[in-house]
């Protein structure tokens, strides 16, 4: 397996195209749609330039999965967990969280946080699989009901 990078200067145009090979699947299952379909290249670029954009490569350079990492004072927002459908089941998204946990004492983090679409069943079950509990359920601006969940993972002490 590939080993994970901290991508600083991203091809940005190849992990846009990442994201949205990854994210296919929620076309039509969520509501309201991804910000997905609004994020830009330069979005991306931005991102990595002022935050912790994680990837891990093919040979070629060419991103198979990455995480968009936040950092806040005591805890680390982890949102754009993207595997490609041709590189799913290899153990890549648990690469990337496993980096995260190994690398957020450095970041004085004592928990991890990230959301997922209320929709996305199979997404709760992954992540509570990898340790994470549901905490709060929220609502995107203009719906009455909730339509994403707050997940969180508790990190060990040092």
């Amino acid at each position: 397996m590939d080993d994970v990078s901290w991508v600083l200067r991203p091809d940005a145009e190849a992990f846009l195209a990442l994201l949205h090979d990854a994210f296919r699947y929620m076309e039509g299952r969520v509501d309201p749609p991804s910000s997905l379909h609004r994020m830009t290249a330069q979005q991306v670029r931005d991102f990595a330039a002022d935050e912790v954009l994680l990837a891990i490569l093919d040979k070629r350079g060419k991103p198979l999965a990455c995480l968009f990492v936040t950092v806040h004072p005591d805890h680390l927002y982890l949102g754009k967990l993207a595997v490609h459908p041709s590189a799913r089941g290899q153990g890549l998204a648990r690469a990337l969280l496993d980096w995260v946990e190994q690398e957020a004492h450095g970041w004085d983090a004592q928990y991890l946080e990230l959301q997922t679409r209320v929709e996305l069943t199979e997404n709760h079950a992954y992540f509570a699989r990898q340790g994470f509990a549901e905490t709060g359920r929220t609502a995107h601006p203009g719906y009455d009901r909730p339509t994403s969940l707050t997940m969180t993972r508790r990190l060990p002490p040092r």
